[in-house]
């Protein structure tokens, strides 16, 4: 049984609200609000409607689902469907140097175990700070394979961590329930991104559910292999796994406080290449009929994302191309930039298409320090920004 591992569970059981810094404390509220409009946009998506109104008729009761007319179900299937809804819109909130959405994974089982067991707000607050320590130290000392998205991962082990927490478990039998969550860790790819594949969602509603679920586990006296964490994460769903940082500033680096909120309703790694094109049309101010071509060059990562076509608004918001054209012709890649009547707009899609991007491999080096990009912007009149 790897000792880190061990004083984490220790750390997110035993630690309380008062050793927490106030500034930490205070961040948290703005994440858990920032998902909590997030999970309410997401659940307005088709097919998250349509789910919702399928497991309607075996719902339970106990937790509120987020969306309109505050239905209720057990708390396992209130936190797979918020987890769902808040991954729905690409608004979700992300770590500024592991890749780990901790939020979105962490915050509707909270939600969810909280209300059925009457924990109070402080307690809840408590169990997402630690449970987002856990996911992102998990995260960084994780290697994961190159097409895996990290959702329902690490930060399903967080999650589960922060169920442990609001359940009341002991240290021991917090590893126990971690330990038993390293079974329920999923194998969402990257792929799903640019294909419009929006199943990828539903590893972040897996995470909320194992919230629920696997304190339960624990409880009811399931057994979990000494290491089952390790396992997963270096031989099962990663390539590696190297615990030695993860008890590094353990109760002084706050992982929370260290995540980004989007103000754009697409991919992170594309935001670089959306501020240069904001300068350059800042500069040139052109119409959209004056502009020749834009072209990118970026992080290979980043690069990736240069689908002219995507086949929906799921896959556009992992394009560059459209969420470039969808700024230059609305001013904005906010949410409606990203729905289906504008990605199939025969105005955004020309666009798109003057849109090119390929890879820099010595931008990589830099990454996740930074995640650069350089853009130039040239227009008809040979005009250029770059």
């Amino acid at each position: 049984m790897n000792e880190q591992i061990e004083k984490l569970a220790q750390f997110v059981a035993e630690t309380q609200w008062e050793e927490i810094p106030d500034a930490v404390q205070q961040h948290a509220k703005l994440v858990l609000l920032d998902m909590l409009g997030v999970i309410l946009a997401g659940a307005e998506q088709p097919e998250v409607r349509q789910l919702r109104e399928r497991l309607r008729a075996t719902a339970g009761t106990g937790a509120t689902v987020l969306a309109r007319g505050w239905p209720t179900s057990d708390p396992r299937t209130a936190a797979l469907l918020n987890g769902i809804a808040g991954r729905s819109i690409e608004l979700c909130e992300g770590h500024r140097f592991v890749q780990c959405q901790g939020a979105s994974q962490i915050v509707p089982g909270v939600l969810a175990v909280g209300e059925c067991a009457q924990n109070t707000g402080r307690e809840m607050l408590t169990a997402l700070i630690l449970g987002y320590d856990v996911a992102v130290r998990l995260g960084a000392a994780m290697t994961a394979r190159p097409l895996a998205h990290p959702n329902g991962q690490a930060g399903l082990l967080g999650a589960v961590a922060a169920g442990a927490r609001l359940r009341g478990l002991n240290a021991a039998e917090t590893s126990r329930a971690m330990r038993i969550g390293a079974t329920l860790v999923v194998t969402p790819s990257y792929t799903n991104t640019v294909a419009g594949a929006t199943t990828l969602n539903v590893a972040a509603g897996m995470s909320g559910f194992a919230t629920a679920l696997a304190p339960d586990l624990a409880l009811a006296g399931f057994a979990a292999q000494d290491n089952a964490i390790e396992e997963a994460l270096s031989s099962l769903v990663g390539d590696g796994f190297q615990p030695e940082g993860l008890l590094d500033e353990l109760g002084t680096r706050w992982e929370i406080s260290r995540n980004y909120f989007r103000v754009r309703a697409c991919c992170s790694p594309i935001y670089a290449a959306l501020d240069a094109l904001e300068d350059a049309l800042a500069e040139l101010r052109p119409r959209p009929d004056e502009i020749e071509r834009i072209d990118v060059v970026t992080y290979r990562f980043a690069s990736l994302m240069r689908n002219q076509d995507p086949p929906n608004y799921f896959a556009a918001k992992y394009s560059l191309p459209h969420a470039a054209a969808a700024l230059i012709l609305s001013g904005n890649a906010g949410y409606g930039s990203f729905m289906e009547a504008v990605v199939h707009d025969p105005a955004i899609a020309a666009l798109r298409h003057r849109v090119h991007v390929t890879e820099d491999p010595a931008m990589n080096a830099v990454v996740p320090r930074l995640k650069p990009a350089r853009l130039t912007l040239t227009l008809k009149d040979g005009r250029q920004s770059t």
